[in-house]
């Protein structure tokens, strides 16, 4: 039973979503998924009041609700991916947080979800490697579901916003992040030493939680305060 992208878009925000996108990602899915060109992103956006309590390091508070954001993506990918077969249509979901030992790109996943929101012109990548919603700034969590649904995508990729701006940069205690600008098809190498921030996060956070995360340069993004009130 064929469906319009309208109706799924429509299906994916009232099932809880945020936001939701849709691009072609034929160039970049890996060789086994090839037969899956299009991504649907979901995205969820992040409590400001709790991220407001961070200050030198993740509270547990904000451990906690990042892993239940996490959780909610995933279960909201799988109502997808269902809602899409049920259909006629193959789906395969890409877990909300995953590092993948042994990978080409250490600390990364069988396909980036930055990827498909920026390919969706969702957004940008920030200096602090993260991706930036046009709304809602850093303080957002992605999910992905590569189908066969074949759906018109978004053809303009936003070029990044940062300009000057370098306060992640200064905030981050892992001196991980570069300063350098996004531009489509830069390597993440050159915005941040991802060794650099998962081993600082291992090494004074462990305590609060198993891959504890810091949140430090998603408090101080000028973009997320715009959207709070």
């Amino acid at each position: 039973m064929e469906i319009t992208k309208e109706e799924l878009e429509k299906f994916i925000l009232q099932s809880g979503a945020t936001f939701v996108g849709f691009s072609d990602v034929s160039s970049t899915v890996p060789q086994q998924l090839k037969g899956l060109q299009f991504a649907i992103t979901i995205g969820i956006r992040l409590s400001d009041a709790i991220i407001n309590e961070i200050d030198d390091k993740p509270t547990f508070t904000y451990f906690s609700h990042y892993r239940s954001v996490n959780s909610f993506i995933d279960q909201l990918t799988l109502r997808i991916m269902l809602f899409l077969q049920e259909r006629g249509y193959n789906a395969y979901t890409i877990p909300a947080s995953q590092s993948i030992p042994g990978a080409k790109t250490p600390y990364s996943g069988v396909f980036p979800h930055k990827t498909g929101a920026v390919l969706a012109g969702l957004g940008w990548i920030g200096k602090n490697g993260l991706f930036i919603h046009k709304d809602f700034g850093p303080a957002v969590r992605l999910g992905t579901v590569l189908t066969d649904m074949e759906m018109e995508p978004c053809d303009q990729v936003m070029p990044s916003k940062c300009g000057g701006c370098n306060l992640c940069v200064k905030a981050c205690p892992a001196y991980a992040l570069t300063g350098n600008e996004w531009e489509i098809g830069m390597e993440r190498s050159r915005l941040v030493d991802a060794k650099a921030c998962s081993e600082y996060m291992n090494n004074n956070f462990k305590h609060i939680g198993r891959g504890s995360v810091c949140g430090i340069c998603i408090k101080v993004c000028p973009f997320r305060r715009k959207t709070m009130k």
